[in-house]
């Protein structure tokens, strides 16, 4: 008959694990999550924007879900969770010289 003793250091163990994954995980997700949403409510008309897809546009129209931009090919009307946080903050960037 085996027994297995349990090691002291399993809870130990899953308590640190536990924090890892909080801190390294779950916080860097929400923090993204805020940053979008801030980012999605902070848009205006004229704002030049990129899609994921890597569409330049200007908007011209904002909706609930949805925003139209204005392209050198005509306006698209596409979802506002398209639209590329980084890419677009970038393009909006004053140049640096």
């Amino acid at each position: 008959m085996i027994v297995l003793q349990e090691s002291p250091m399993s809870p130990m163990f899953l308590v640190v694990m536990v924090i890892f994954i909080v801190f390294f995980m779950i916080i860097p997700q929400v923090r993204k999550s805020r940053n979008e949403k801030k980012f999605k409510e902070s848009l205006v008309k004229g704002t030049k924007v990129i899609t994921t897809g890597g569409i330049h546009g200007k908007l011209i129209e904002i909706n609930e879900g949805t925003v139209m931009i204005e392209t050198n090919a005509g306006k698209l009307l596409i979802e506002k969770a398209a639209l590329n946080i980084e890419l677009t903050k970038k393009y909006n960037a004053p140049e640096k010289k």
